[in-house]
């Protein structure tokens, strides 16, 4: 079982930067990928990023290649998700989840999720 709750979101201006945290509970986080999605209101959920266990290995949507990055530190039981050059169409509500498998990008394979936090991009 594992418990994830994000962190970080806020308000910022287009091009601007924003750092979000995963942190998680529980004794196998390290054994898990972890996936980064969002959700803007009316549409659907949507694969951003995501890492393998060891953090050696990440995946991104295009939409947000060379833009965003994600990390982890397993000792720290944390997932990161680097956002810079934000741009408005990136506001949405951001949620960490994670899966035995690398990489996935369907929400619905996913096997534990966080409850999201909120980014808005405007000036």
């Amino acid at each position: 079982q594992v418990q994830l709750v994000e962190s970080g979101g806020g308000l910022v201006q287009p091009g601007g930067s924003l750092r979000l945290s995963c942190a998680a509970s529980g004794r196998t986080f390290s054994r898990y990928a972890m996936g980064w999605f969002r959700q803007a209101p009316g549409k659907e959920r949507e694969f951003v990023g995501a890492i393998n266990w060891s953090g050696g290995n990440t995946y991104y949507a295009d939409s947000v290649k060379g833009r965003f990055t994600i990390s982890r530190d397993n000792a720290k039981n944390t997932v990161y998700l680097q956002m810079n050059s934000l741009k408005p169409e990136d506001t949405a509500v951001y949620y960490c989840a994670a899966i035995w498998s690398f990489p996935i990008t369907a929400a619905t394979m996913y096997d534990y999720w966080g409850q999201g936090t909120q980014v808005t991009v405007s000036s």
